[in-house]
C-alpha cells in the first residue's frame, strides 16, 4: 500500500461573477490558497480571473474538462499553463493521443488531471451513457479502466469520487494523484451529486486533493467552516506559506 499522502483542500469558486469570487478569497485569506475555477466563473470572467487569483498568491485548479481533438486540447492546456493554472482537467474518454497531447502542452508547472466518471453519475446512469449492460456495469472497474489509460499517457492524476480513490491508490501505489470533487459535510448530503464522501473519508482513501464548495462557501460562518474542513483533513496546524506552486507535483 502507498505511503500516506497529505490531502490538500481546494475551494470551488462556483459563483457567477468575479466580484463574489475575489470577495471570498479575501475573506478566507491565508486559510486557503488553492481555488477551483470552473465553467460558470470562467465563462463570466474569462482568463483574467486566473491572473487575479495568481496575483493574490493563490494556486488555481482550472476545471474546464477539455474534451476535443488532440491539437485543440493541447492549445487549451497550453494557454491554461501560460495563465499560471496549477492543475487542469481533461476527460480521460478523449483517448490516449489527446491525453498525451495535453501532458506535452502542460509543461512542468501544470498538472493534467484526467476525469474518469463524473460524480453526478451512479452506476445505472453511467451504464446508460456508455451503452453498457446495467447489470454488469461496475463503477470502480470503469474508473480503473480510464485510469489505466491516463497512467499510460503520463498524467499527474485522475479525478474520481472518494468511493474509488482507494482502489486507484492501491492499484498505482501513489503514482497517480487523486482529486476528489464535491466532498460533503455529511455522507447523506448529496445535492446534485451521486457518489459523494466526507472530507475524512476522502483523506482516508488517499486523496491528494479534495474540492469543497457549499460546505464552506454557503456556511453562515465561512472562516469557521474552513477551519473545520482543515481540521477534518488533519491539516489544522499545517497552513504554512508553502503552496502547491512551491512543491513538486509528484
Amino acid at each position: 500500500m502507498a505511503a500516506h499522502v497529505s490531502t490538500t483542500p481546494i475551494i470551488a469558486l462556483d459563483v457567477p461573477a468575479p466580484e463574489g469570487a475575489l470577495e471570498l478569497v479575501s475573506h478566507l485569506g491565508d486559510r486557503c490558497r488553492f481555488y477551483k475555477v470552473g465553467n460558470e466563473l470562467f465563462t463570466a470572467a474569462g482568463p483574467g480571473i486566473v491572473r487575479e487569483l495568481r496575483a493574490h498568491g493563490c494556486d488555481v485548479f482550472l476545471d474546464l474538462k477539455f474534451h476535443d481533438i488532440p491539437n485543440t486540447v493541447a492549445g487549451g492546456v497550453r494557454n491554461a499553463a501560460a495563465l499560471g493554472a496549477r492543475l487542469v482537467t481533461v476527460h480521460a474518454a478523449g483517448g490516449l493521443p489527446m491525453l498525451r497531447a495535453a501532458v506535452d502542452a502542460a509543461g512542468g508547472s501544470c498538472g493534467v488531471l484526467a476525469v474518469t466518471l463524473l460524480t453526478s453519475l451512479d452506476a445505472t446512469e453511467a451504464a446508460r451513457a456508455w451503452g453498457r449492460d446495467e447489470r454488469q456495469f461496475s463503477v470502480p472497474d470503469e474508473v480503473l479502466r480510464l485510469a489505466d489509460l491516463a497512467m499510460r499517457a503520463g498524467v499527474h492524476g485522475v479525478v474520481c469520487s472518494g468511493a474509488e480513490a482507494a482502489v486507484v491508490r492501491d492499484r498505482y501505489a501513489g503514482q497517480l494523484a487523486t482529486l476528489v470533487p464535491g466532498v460533503r459535510a455529511t455522507a447523506g448530503a448529496t445535492d446534485d451529486q451521486r457518489r459523494v464522501v466526507t472530507p475524512e473519508q476522502a483523506a482516508r482513501a488517499g486523496a491528494r486533493y479534495v474540492v469543497a464548495g457549499r460546505m464552506v462557501t454557503a456556511a453562515p460562518d465561512r472562516l469557521a467552516a474552513m477551519d473545520a474542513l482543515l481540521a477534518r483533513l488533519g491539516q489544522a496546524g499545517d497552513r504554512a506559506d508553502e503552496t502547491i506552486a512551491t512543491r513538486p507535483l509528484a
